[in-house]
Parts: C-alpha cells; structure tokens; sequence
C-alpha cells in the first residue's frame, strides 16, 4: 500500500475537525492500510490521524508495541469513528507529532482510558488503554476534533525544541 506523506501544522487538513467515516467500505479499508503503513515507514512513530496524511475522515491507526513507556499494548490497530467512554486520572507527560516535527510539549491526559470504535473489518471494538497507549490514543483522537498537542500543552513555558537522536 502506499505510503503518504504526513501533513505539517498549519495545513488547513490537520487543523479542521474531521467527518465520521460511517459504514465500513473498500475505502476506509484502504484507508486503514496507508495509516498503518505510513505508521510503519516512520521512525518512532506509534500513533497516525487520518487528518495527518489529508484524508479529512475520523479514523486513526495506534501501535505502542516495544515502546518502553507502554503497561497496555492492543498492538497495531486502527480505529473508525472513536469515541472515549470513560477518562481517568490525568497524567502529564512530554508529546510530540509528526505534524509538528520541530517541537516537543508537556500535556496532561488521562492515563486511564476505555475507547470504542470500528475495526477495518466492520467490527465495533472496546479498548481498555492506560499509560502510554492512553496518550497516544487520546493524541490522535484530538487530531480528529482538528487539535495538536500544542492546544494543550500546559503553558507556553512548557514548549521544547526536538532533541535529534542518533
């Protein structure tokens, strides 16, 4: 499948709240398989927005596996029209984005999070997630309401340049 390129703030895409997805068709299947594959083709990346690769559609693609931050792993999946069922005990942490290459930030998220959806097969699924998969999660839902990480970062003062590792 093809991998696209990710759209970078202020692209007018990532920053409009997306439409539902609705039924299940070759399409959001498509769809499902350029999330994950971009996901893949890009280095430490665990979560992509449809939004972020300009497909204006409430659908997501998630996989924290091996991450060291991670209690909860469900694997790869991807998610249609989620919505969050419950949210817990907030937890701030540093964030950053593909559609923000340049800037990391300290959010606070739930770090406890039940999340419902439409699997790529038609299927409504229920995740539990915490930690990590929490975060990622809760970050790419905002993508679809049209938010970044840096519409809540906890101040402006908590705003830091991405450090380049080797």
């Amino acid at each position: 499948m093809p991998i696209r390129p990710v759209l970078l703030l202020p692209h007018p895409v990532v920053v409009t709240p997306s439409a539902p997805v609705g039924a299940v068709d070759d399409a959001a299947q498509a769809l499902a398989r350029d999330l994950l594959d971009t996901m893949r083709a890009s280095p430490a990346c665990v979560g992509l927005a449809a939004p972020q690769i300009g497909v204006a559609r409430r659908a997501f693609a998630v996989d924290v596996t091996g991450h060291r931050k991670a209690r909860s792993c469900h694997g790869a999946f991807v998610l249609f029209d989620p919505e969050i069922l419950s949210a817990t005990a907030p937890a701030t942490d540093r964030e950053g984005c593909m559609s923000v290459p340049d800037l990391t930030g300290d959010v606070s998220r739930p770090s406890l999070v039940t999340v419902a959806g439409t699997d790529p097969q038609g299927r409504r699924q229920v995740l539990e997630v915490n930690a990590f998969e929490a975060r990622a999660v809760l970050h790419e839902v905002d993508h679809l309401d049209g938010l970044v990480f840096l519409d809540r970062v906890a101040g402006p003062h908590r705003v830091f340049p991405r450090k380049v590792y080797r």
